[in-house]
Order: C-alpha cells, then sequence, then structure tokens
C-alpha cells in the first residue's frame, strides 16, 4: 500500500481509500461481511475510511466506530458528512444556508455522527452537500471552526455535487476547506479544469469518489440491468443514464491491457492524478477490497494509455435523476 500527503493536513492516507456508503443499507448488505471487509482493508494497510450519517441514517458510522476500536494500535484516519437539514441530495442554487447547514444543525448533527460512532472526535467532518454561495452567509463555517477548535474533528471538508466541480473552487480558495470530495474517474475529467489547479494553490486535499462512475466502469453493467426494489441504482440508472453509461464503457473495453480488469484501469488512471490524496471505492466483501487495494502497489498507467484514456472524458452536466 502507497501513501500520499493529505493536505494541508500532513497526514498520511492511504492512496486507496474506503467509501462506506454500500454498507449502510444498500440491499444486500451484511453487517458481518462488512465488518471482515473493513477488517481485511485496515490489516493490508488503508488507513482513511470515509463514512457519513446519511449513511443508513448513522448505521454505516456505527460500523465504523466499531473498526476502530478494534484497532486501536493503528492509526485510521476517519471521516464522516453532515446531512443537509432539507435532507436533499444534491443542493440546489435556490437552497439557503438555513436550508441545509443552519448553525444548530450543524452542530446536532456532528454530536448525532460522534454518538453513532462511539468516538470522541472524527478526523475528518464534511457538508455533504455544498453551494460556493454559502461562503456569503459566515455562520456556518464560523460554527464548525468553533466545533474543530473543541476537538470534535480537527479538518474540514466539503463534498461536491456531482458533476459540478467548479461549484467548490471558491471555498478552496476561501482558505476554510481541508480537503475537498468530488467525482473524478475516466468519464469524469473535469475537475482537473478549475477545481484541481486552486486544490494545489491552496494545499487542499482531494478526496475521489465514484471512481467506478456508480458501476459503469466495472464493465459489467448492461443495457438490461436492473437492481432490487428499493436498491438506489434503480433511481440513478434509468435509461437515458443506463444506455449511455454502457455504451460508454463499451467503448474504453478494447483498451484494458491484458491481464487488467477494467476496475483497475479505472484506479490506476485516477492514481495518474498527483493532485489526488486518496480514491474512495466502495467495498462491501473480501474479495473487492483485495482487488481494489491490490492497485496501490500496481503502479502507474503507461503515459500512451492515459493519453488514450484522457480521450474518453465526458462532460455532464446534473439532471433530474443526478442525485
Amino acid at each position: 500500500m502507497k501513501y500520499r500527503t493529505f493536505g494541508k493536513t500532513g497526514w498520511k492516507v492511504s492512496d486507496i481509500g474506503y467509501g462506506m456508503w454500500g454498507m449502510g443499507g444498500w440491499t444486500g448488505s451484511d453487517d458481518d461481511e462488512s465488518m471482515q471487509s473493513l477488517q481485511l482493508a485496515a490489516d493490508i494497510g488503508c488507513n482513511f475510511f470515509d463514512t457519513a450519517w446519511g449513511y443508513g441514517d448513522g448505521h454505516s458510522e456505527g460500523l465504523l466506530g466499531r473498526l476502530v476500536r478494534a484497532n486501536k494500535r493503528k492509526k485510521l484516519y476517519t471521516a464522516t458528512k453532515i446531512p443537509p437539514k432539507n435532507f436533499r441530495w444534491p443542493a440546489r442554487p435556490e437552497f439557503s444556508l438555513d436550508d441545509c447547514f443552519p448553525p444548530g444543525h450543524i452542530e446536532e448533527y456532528v454530536e448525532k455522527s460522534l454518538k453513532n460512532a462511539g468516538l470522541d472526535s472524527f478526523d475528518l467532518m464534511q457538508f455533504h452537500t455544498w453551494e460556493d454561495r454559502w461562503l456569503e452567509d459566515e455562520r456556518g463555517i464560523s460554527k464548525m471552526l468553533d466545533l474543530k477548535k473543541q476537538g470534535l474533528f480537527h479538518a474540514i471538508g466539503i463534498s461536491l455535487n456531482r458533476w459540478e466541480p467548479w461549484n467548490g473552487v471558491k471555498a478552496v480558495k476561501s482558505g476554510l476547506a481541508d480537503a475537498v470530495q468530488v467525482i473524478y474517474n475516466i468519464f469524469d475529467q473535469n475537475p482537473m479544469d478549475e477545481l484541481f489547479p486552486a486544490c494545489r494553490e491552496m494545499n487542499v486535499a482531494v478526496i475521489a469518489r465514484v471512481p467506478f462512475d456508480e458501476g459503469s466502469l466495472t464493465g459489467t453493467l448492461t443495457k438490461d440491468s436492473k437492481w432490487p426494489y428499493g436498491d438506489w441504482r434503480n433511481t440513478y440508472f434509468v435509461p437515458e443514464n443506463l444506455i449511455s453509461s454502457v455504451e460508454h464503457a463499451d467503448a474504453l473495453k478494447p483498451l484494458v491491457p491484458k491481464g487488467m480488469t477494467m476496475p483497475e484501469m479505472a484506479l490506476r488512471f485516477i492514481l495518474g492524478e498527483p493532485t489526488v490524496s486518496t480514491i474512495i471505492p466502495g467495498m462491501r466483501k473480501p474479495k473487492h477490497v483485495r482487488t481494489n487495494l491490490a492497485a496501490s502497489d500496481a503502479g502507474l498507467l503507461s503515459s500512451s494509455l492515459m493519453k488514450e484514456l484522457g480521450k474518453h472524458r465526458w462532460d455532464r452536466t446534473p439532471k433530474r435523476w443526478s442525485q
């Protein structure tokens, strides 16, 4: 396992971290299997774990707390997110700070997350949605700075809306954010335009989420793919999105080198961007932990392949279904 510096915090985090959304209540989730997967990741050397209150109303946070207590001799970096008060994902331009993150709500959910996890503090506390316009209302960030000063968490982050990497550049340049979480993968390369340069300038850590484009970059989806009733993916992969996603993924398949899988190629593409501090693939099964974390040691892709993959950039704009 390789490690990178997490921006201005100076933390040394595994370049492949752990995204814990799937174990918060997705169909097929099993707590025993989730804990086995989490422990295996920690044993291999993964030390960055990202969760949120919104992942099963704190259920995923509880699993993270169990992992930390079971590994007291290891430094595991814990990151969670405050849900917006209106419980609307993503944020919309018309939402005010009072709609989403008034000071009292921030404090309430920081305390709830700590209670869920059974921890005295988190390493990173993030806004689960973000609008740069909220910087104009100082009450939100002032409350975060106050709670940070109290030692309830040690760094402040923002999680950007899908396909809106520009909508966090002001927060990064303000110097108030220690970390930014953004979708970055073979298809979603637009954070390189404005966001990544700002993060390099301000020494802000970058957490790359959705490395497999919610599954399309695994190469396993088909135009007939379906999920059990109630699974979030049914609302995301509506026909308009599913068909186009599969077509874009199929166009990549001839580029996968012999002996490599598409998920490995997807992860190693992201590792080729030095601005990224860590990647957080979702993993619920031990076999996924082993294969995904192995990408760290596999090394960077060839420059020629990186150049070819760069041509598969797919610029998208938010849709009704793109929560």
